[in-house]
């Protein structure tokens, strides 16, 4: 049975978080829950907080076993982008874009839904 939880408009660049979440992919939650905490990145904090979402998603409404889960697909796509200002020389005015980011985790026991 698979479960996901998605993260919408998280505030990071996708290229930053993709590199965070390229360690996890395909890993069982237990090994992928290590690797998160001891990871120092915004990313690897933003990860584990979906990540521990799906495994309570497959947990309370499919009845999966927390110790049969793996990550079966996990992906960042690029979500709005916030554009602020930044005064550069000479008067001048440049943009500065915030990129955010759609966290996808989705966990799966490798059964089969009824």
């Amino acid at each position: 049975m698979e479960s996901y939880a998605i993260h919408k408009s998280a505030i990071i660049a996708p290229r930053k978080a993709r590199m965070t979440l390229d360690l996890i992919r395909g890993k069982d939650v237990l090994t992928a829950e290590g690797i998160l905490e001891t990871t120092n990145t915004k990313a690897s904090r933003l990860i584990m907080k979906v990540l521990k979402s799906a495994v309570a998603n497959a947990v309370n409404n499919a009845g999966a076993n927390e110790q049969d889960l793996f990550i079966s697909e996990c992906y960042i796509n690029p979500g709005p982008v916030y554009k602020r200002i930044k005064f550069a020389s000479r008067g001048n005015v440049d943009r500065r874009d915030k990129r955010t980011s759609h966290i996808t985790v989705k966990v799966s026991d490798g059964k089969e839904a009824k």
